[in-house]
């Protein structure tokens, strides 16, 4: 709850907005409008994948007065709902977009109840109002079924219609984020110790430990001591959000800070100078330990992104398909490599890319990486290899019926697949029963032995080509092999 001016020495304080809502419904689209600036066509695929905290200055369209505001621009897509729910935590009030060519979605409903549930005050901006298919009424009509009552609709939730794109409605907007700043009468004190929260961290080699943090109450120096739950250090480096190097940051300002001796966890509040904060442990999941499932996992990854809580959100997103093995935060190093080779695991890395040593090792090593920075594609990676580890786990076999053909190495027969999934590349043992001695009929308890190998050359289901034949169908095919085929012999995929 905002803190009320009861103190001599308190002083007014720009408010902290989180800005929430679904993947591309224009949040930083706005945002950029907002800040002059042209973060969107920067975002790789089109999405916003970390959580940043920008300053902008702001004059009053009535009186022409200048006021701060800070923004936390949080991501969309769904893989993030642990950062949209912090970015909300830490703000004093929030602006819920929603696009008025879609009206909510999956992610808008999550936000609400973020929003509801941390009881963050926010203001409804319907963005894209100058498409042609905008439908603002549809948009109010879907809030007021989600229990969200605007001002004019039962109910006193402010909001606008907004264009990112032509600036319709932005200054409004900000006129209205003042006003509601005002009235929650927002102060800091700044003899108190500096306070606020984590916002993301991350390593980077040059520098170190780098936390983004927003201020929310005294003053934030250089050199003093900084910790939170998990995480504890000097401040060696004070920058404002713009990357200018700064003695002291005032509230609402975003700040970063070199000088943790760890990473500080995204999210948690911090606080400066001698403090008896708690150092929490933090005490990473077994490397064996596989996720609960209805059957056992045997793909084991190794987690690599740049920022606390990117690695979060992939976390989530992939704890349902693969054993994490390990995740920590940086580059990928020949130690995560050698770990990877110890433990048969594959990296997957957001954001983040192997140095040209680790690279090497793992070429060397035959050790698989997957990279990408855009969060669903590292997922669809994921899931193609899941697919395909599986497709190699089914071998599939097939009961000869009919032989056409058997001149030299290329024998023409027909059957049926009785398990798995045959395809062209196919390489197959050729089983037969054991025979009698004398010729007779095949001895059963005498079993099944490999008389030859072949490759299967062509496929054909009805009559028509075909690259794959699954179990349960009929087909003809042409197998490469010195070895004549019977009827009632099996041919196994290997």
């Amino acid at each position: 709850m905002p803190v009320k001016n009861q103190e001599k020495n308190f002083q007014h304080r720009p408010p902290v907005v989180a800005v929430v809502g679904h993947v591309d419904h224009g949040k930083t689209t706005l945002l950029d409008y907002i800040r002059k600036t042209n973060v969107a066509t920067k975002e790789v695929g089109g999405i916003t994948q970390s959580t940043g905290a920008y300053e902008i200055e702001h004059s009053s369209t009535s009186s022409g007065q200048a006021h701060k505001i800070t923004f936390i621009d949080t991501p969309g897509h769904e893989a993030f709902s642990l950062m949209r729910a912090r970015g909300a935590a830490a703000a004093d009030l929030a602006i819920l977009v929603v696009a008025a060519d879609e009206g909510i979605k999956p992610q808008t409903t999550e936000a609400i109840g973020i929003l509801k549930s941390t009881e963050t005050p926010f203001i409804v901006a319907i963005t894209k109002i100058d498409k042609p298919n905008a439908n603002i009424d549809k948009v109010k009509n879907e809030l007021q079924s989600a229990e969200v009552l605007l001002e004019g609709y039962g109910g006193d939730v402010s909001w606008h219609g907004v264009s990112g794109v032509s600036g319709e409605g932005v200054n409004e907007l900000l006129d209205l984020i003042v006003l509601t700043g005002e009235v929650a009468g927002l102060t800091f004190d700044p003899e108190a110790k500096a306070r606020g929260f984590v916002i993301e961290s991350r390593k980077e080699n040059r520098r170190g430990i780098i936390a983004h943090l927003v201020l929310k109450d005294g003053v934030l120096k250089a050199g003093e001591n900084i910790a939170t739950p998990s995480a504890s250090g000097k401040i060696k480096i004070l920058e404002d959000f713009l990357g200018h190097r700064a003695k002291e940051l005032w509230p609402s300002a975003p700040a970063l800070v070199v000088g943790f001796e760890k990473l500080p966890r995204a999210g948690e509040e911090f606080t400066v100078g001698k403090t008896n904060t708690p150092q929490v442990k933090i005490t990473p999941a077994p490397k064996t330990a596989a996720p609960k499932r209805g059957k056992p996992l045997n793909f084991r990854v190794i987690l690599k992104a740049d920022t606390t809580g990117s690695l979060e959100a992939m976390e989530a997103l992939l704890k349902n398909l693969v054993e994490i093995g390990e995740a920590s935060v940086g580059e990928i190093s020949d130690s995560d490599v050698n770990f990877a080779k110890s433990t048969k695991s594959v990296i997957v890395g957001f954001n983040v890319l192997p140095g040209k040593s680790a690279a090497r090792l793992a070429d060397a090593q035959r050790v698989k990486i997957i990279t990408s920075s855009i969060i669903y594609k590292v997922a669809d990676a994921v899931s193609e290899m899941l697919k395909a580890e599986e497709e190699e786990k089914i071998k599939g076999s097939l009961e000869v019926m009919a032989v056409f053909s058997i001149a030299r190495a290329r024998k023409t027969i027909g059957g049926k697949v009785s398990e798995g999934v045959l395809r062209v590349g196919n390489n197959v043992e050729i089983e037969r029963n054991t025979a009698a001695p004398d010729g007779g009929e095949p001895r059963p308890e005498a079993g099944r032995e490999v008389v030859g190998k072949g490759k299967i050359t062509n496929l054909q289901r009805d009559k028509e080509d075909a690259r794959e034949v699954p179990q349960g169908n009929e087909c003809g095919l042409v197998v490469e092999t010195p070895v004549n085929i019977e009827v009632g012999d099996t041919l196994k995929v290997v």
